[in-house]
């Protein structure tokens, strides 16, 4: 019994140990990276942004920044630790050595009377025919009369004397740290150890994985349900507008998940009388056209008028209700948005292309939640291509301050080119700006991003590209800013939630609408990319032969890189037929309007020469297109008047620079200019 219960003391220093061993190095490393690390402000400090209240530092949101996961964790087990700490003091203390003297309230070496008067004294204090308490009777059998025992029974008193217990020399005893009750075997708990080790082993395990499996079976990694995406790649046509872009964003189960009350209607009304210009409503129809409207599915009709809201920056009028869901809509619009694009890119055709046209219109509508621009402002304007979009991404521009600079500056690229003298005398004379509105502008158009792209196409240890080879696509994104940052977040004073901003690097043939190649590029995550260009160079170096030295020297020249501002994007894809081929490089960001770039890459694909085919047998026939399919998107698309798209405009041109171009394998064309997104296409 005494062994027992030593073991139910030894349980929490058990637990206690197991709990330390890795909760005090991992708080010691989670505390020395907090303070080592630098604090820099990557957000955008304009007027309008301090407005916003997104990136205000309040208690409130230092609390919620403090609350993560791991962090809440980490504070539980803490706690857990000193209650166990203080538990195991407690018990300690109760925890008393057996000393019959002290028991019976005597000093050594107490003659037999003084035991004898000792032991009646304590006997009609505790003796169970005086107190029927059964805590005294307890006391008394345990430790009075074995005190009593140990010091009038000369055996006993020796052994006291000589071993410190009065059952002699005591052995060594081995027992395991589990609670009482556990190891109570033949007790009423006899049972309890069984269930405890059915429940930890077996029950726990498979509540996780029934848990986990539910959610899995719902949601995909990047928690958007599978629903949603068998929706986008069902909608999704290579002919799709980017103005129709929004009918099949739109259609997301999170989205139909929204509620729809009775009390929203009213308000939903007054909101679509709003932004009914931006609906692309034929005005000659107006009233078939609003019934056929309100005719949709309530939830895609919500849906659809609170991201106009956005767009048209109408969410003030919104009541309490809507705003919630209007949040709600924004803050999964970037998940979704991705998973779109994904949808447009994945292959599609027999060569295992993507689409470029519906992949350009859901960047456009993403760069346009995100800044609050309306649609309809991508439309091409006097004798810019780019609309007056990009201009209402700035702080305090207005479509009456675009008038007024328009004749001095047509393009939204030619007010990022001026000098600053020259640009805060057009904004202070010709706009009207103040100086704190000028400096606004300024801050922001220090924040956008400027892209430079170099590309490169070859055929590993081969001499030129040959039909069926596999190509290795290698790629240096660089990323400069006026402010000198890297990774940092945009402006977008409308947007209530945090977005990082992306980057979609896409080699495509804009006269075929086919996507060869994409790729998701990030600016945020430097050590991520360190270690990704470092693995890609290094294996290709080792692929190509080179000795260890000239791999290091590589891999250190591709974390400078990093390091500087770059993002290596490398794959590697089959190459077509025999042809000359005049593809464009688009590196598209998701959250700025008119920091675009595209380059153009001509590759020549000579006839299969060499023994033996690196990739297959590369397919000639056309694009798998079904027929009456894309008719029917042609007849669709006739009865919009879709914004035009710089990224499909001069198709008839590159056509005919595609007959025989003679040009060096994988060089990239000196001629990049920064994409002017005016949105939209033009069959």
């Amino acid at each position: 019994m005494a062994a027992t219960e030593e073991n139910s003391q030894l349980f929490p220093i058990f637990i206690l140990t197991i709990m330390a061993l890795p909760l005090v190095p991992y708080t010691i490393l989670k505390l020395c990276r907090a303070f080592s690390k630098k604090i820099k402000t990557i957000h955008c400090q304009c007027s309008e942004c301090a407005r916003s209240g997104k990136y205000r530092k309040s208690i409130f949101k230092r609390i919620s920044n403090f609350s993560t996961c791991s962090n809440l964790s980490l504070v539980l087990l803490w706690v857990i630790m000193i209650i166990l700490i203080y538990y195991i003091k407690s018990t300690s203390r109760e925890m008393q050595v057996f000393e019959p003297f002290s028991i019976l309230g005597l000093e050594h070496g107490a003659s037999d009377s003084d035991i004898k008067k000792a032991y009646r004294r304590l006997s009609i204090q505790y003796h169970p025919d005086k107190n029927p308490d059964p805590e005294a009777n307890k006391y008394f059998v345990e430790y009075i009369s074995k005190a009593y025992q140990a010091l009038t029974d000369p055996i006993s008193r020796e052994n006291f004397e000589k071993y410190g217990h009065p059952d002699g020399r005591q052995g060594f005893q081995m027992g395991i740290a589990l609670p009482q009750f556990l190891l109570d075997i033949d007790g009423a708990s006899g049972g309890i150890l069984l269930l405890w080790i059915v429940g930890i082993c077996i029950l726990l395990p498979l509540v996780v994985a029934v848990i986990y499996l539910s959610k899995s079976a719902k949601y995909t990694g990047n928690y958007v349900m599978h629903h949603t995406l068998s929706t986008y790649y069902y909608f999704m046509k290579p002919s799709l507008a980017p103005s129709k872009v929004m009918e099949v964003f739109i259609k997301a189960a999170e989205y139909m998940e929204i509620p729809v009350r009775r009390t929203d209607d009213e308000p939903l009304q007054k909101l679509f009388m709003s932004v009914r210009s931006e609906l692309n409503l034929d005005l000659k129809n107006i009233k078939q056209e609003q019934a056929k409207f309100w005719k949709q599915h309530p939830a895609i009709v919500k849906t659809e008028l609170l991201i106009q809201a956005q767009l048209t920056r109408e969410s003030a009028a919104l009541s309490p209700a809507l705003l919630g869901d209007f949040r709600r809509v924004l803050e999964l619009a970037p998940r979704l948005l991705e998973e779109l694009m994904k949808m447009a890119v994945i292959p599609r055709t027999a060569q295992g292309h993507g689409w470029l046209r519906p992949a350009v219109g859901v960047v456009e509508l993403s760069q346009s939640i995100i800044q609050a621009v309306p649609l309809s402002s991508r439309k091409a304007t006097g004798g810019s291509t780019e609309g007056t979009a990009p201009f209402l991404q700035l702080p305090h521009f207005t479509e009456a301050v675009i008038k007024k600079i328009a004749r001095k500056v047509r393009t939204f690229q030619e007010l990022r080119d001026m000098s600053l003298q020259d640009r805060a005398e057009l904004l202070s004379q010709v706009g009207g700006f103040s100086s704190t509105e000028v400096q606004d502008v300024e801050m922001v158009l220090q924040m956008m991003p400027s892209l430079t792209v170099e590309v490169t196409c070859e055929t590993e240890g081969e001499e030129g590209i040959q039909e069926g080879d596999i190509v290795t696509i290698q790629a240096w994104v660089t990323l400069k800013r006026g402010n000198g940052l890297i990774g940092a977040l945009p402006h977008a004073p409308y947007y209530p939630f945090h977005k990082e901003e992306n980057f979609w690097f896409l080699l495509a043939d804009s006269v075929s609408n086919n996507v060869w190649f994409s790729q998701k590029v990030s600016f945020m995550d430097e050590p991520a990319a360190i270690t990704a260009a470092s693995k890609a160079i290094e294996d290709t170096m080792e692929g190509s032969g080179a000795t260890v030295k000239e791999t290091s020297a590589a891999v250190r020249e591709a974390a400078e890189k990093v390091r500087s501002g770059s993002r290596l994007v490398m794959g590697k894809i089959q190459a077509p037929a025999e042809g000359n081929y005049n593809l464009t490089c688009y590196c598209l960001c998701d959250s700025w309007l008119g920091c675009d770039k595209r380059t153009n890459l001509k590759v020549k694909i000579l006839k299969r020469t060499r023994a033996g085919t690196r990739g297959g047998i590369v397919s000639e026939e056309a694009p798998i297109v079904e027929d009456g399919a894309e008719e029917e998107e042609e007849d669709e698309e006739e009865e919009y008047d879709d914004y035009e798209s710089e990224y499909s405009e001069d198709e008839e041109d590159e056509r005919d620079t595609k007959k025989k171009v003679p040009a060096a394998n994988g060089t990239v064309s000196k001629k990049g200019t920064n994409s002017e997104l005016s949105g939209s296409d033009e069959e």
